[in-house]
């Protein structure tokens, strides 16, 4: 990859990571198969856990989830052949502000470049999304992926991979749907026209792993994202209670789950059918900041080099995001004004491309004052 430690790659002071870190034995570890049986009682109980993990850490790690792990050594596989090429190939499916598909080794969290390189790709394709963030404009984006010429396989094991995970965020929808004493499908349809994609991450070794990270602090924008971590490991959350960076240790055939800003906050869109020209109105709610996002951050590594592949679950464009009043009323009124998802996207894609003169949005920026 060539990265050198240039300062766009420096952290400032208070997010430099410390010399040691504390194993997360905390975060929750959930098993799914009560899913594969008829005993209410344990699905209830699976229920509760969900719930729990979802308020408390914000974050959960599955096993017994029902996603073959040949789908996902295909994919880790492909994935390792595409980033050892060199970065004149990978960069003939680079992506750009027009696009924001494909390789691209230059992203920035929070106006800091991260340590890594990354290929993206839409689970639903193509993928409409608006064609600007601004307010006034009403054209579409169609999002085509790009896929390399090599390795000749990728395209298939991410296809094949996409479908296997997609299927495992809507049974953890459903489970969270459950755990709010909402319908377990109560969320499903604000999926018809998803933005969902997935990410290759490819984290080289770093000369520098105490100024730089391989993904600054920040909070998932989306929904729901299912991650995919090797052995290396290096993620860390930051726990509620105090505030201290946890290490989340590697289990094998297990996925780490994280609640994004849209479980936390609600949803209410309108959908435009784009054959019949009408317009339909629906409501849901989610949780109205029960459940909240919660902060990580990915270590840069001095000696191994490290893969994920995080599949980010998110929700169409056209879904306006706000608390809605299944779980809001007046006891514990709305904590947010409304926001498009697919502008709110939009914005915050166009920061991963450049250093901007302004923090980047977040659903902060949304919230009501007390």
């Amino acid at each position: 990859m060539g990265f050198e430690v240039d300062t766009e790659f420096i952290q400032a002071l208070e997010h430099r990571p410390k010399p040691s870190i504390t194993e997360a034995g905390g975060i929750p570890l959930i098993d799914l198969s009560p899913l594969n049986s008829d005993d209410h009682e344990a699905i209830s109980g699976l229920v509760a856990e969900i719930g729990e993990s979802c308020r408390d850490w914000g974050f959960f790690q599955v096993i017994n989830h029902g996603v073959p792990p040949q789908l996902q050594e295909r994919i880790e596989s492909a994935a390792k052949k595409f980033f050892a090429l060199s970065p004149e190939e990978k960069c003939k499916v680079g992506r750009d502000e027009v696009n924001p598909l494909g390789y691209y080794e230059a992203e920035h969290t929070k106006n800091v470049r991260d340590w890594k390189e990354v290929f993206d790709f839409t689970v639903q394709e193509p993928t409409l999304i608006p064609g600007s963030h601004e307010l006034h404009c009403q054209e579409l984006q169609i999002l085509n992926n790009q896929w390399p010429h090599y390795p000749p396989e990728l395209r298939e094991a991410c296809v094949d991979y996409s479908r296997g995970v997609e299927k495992l965020a809507f049974k953890l929808l459903e489970l969270i749907s459950l755990s709010l004493k909402l319908l377990a499908r109560r969320l499903n349809d604000f999926f018809k026209d998803q933005t969902s994609f997935i990410r290759l991450n490819h984290y080289p070794p770093c000369t520098a792993p105490e100024l730089v990270l391989g993904v600054g602090p920040h909070k998932d924008a989306g929904a729901l994202t299912v991650l995919a971590q090797d052995v290396v490991g290096g993620l860390d959350v930051n726990r509620k209670t105090d505030g201290e960076w946890i290490r989340v240790k590697p289990i094998p055939n297990s996925f780490i789950i994280n609640v994004g800003d849209i479980i936390q906050v609600a949803t209410n869109y309108i959908w435009l059918n784009p054959y019949l020209h009408d317009f339909y109105q629906m409501q849901h709610v989610w949780s109205n900041d029960k459940y909240q996002s919660v902060e990580h951050r990915v270590m840069a590594n001095s000696q191994k080099e490290r893969f994920s592949i995080p599949f980010f679950f998110n929700p169409s464009h056209y879904v306006m995001v706000k608390p809605l009043e299944e779980l809001a009323d007046e006891h514990d009124p709305p904590k947010y004004r409304e926001y498009n998802w697919g502008r709110f996207h939009k914005t915050r894609k166009l920061s991963n491309f450049k250093k901007l003169n302004v923090e980047n949005i977040q659903i902060s920026h949304f919230k009501i004052s007390e």
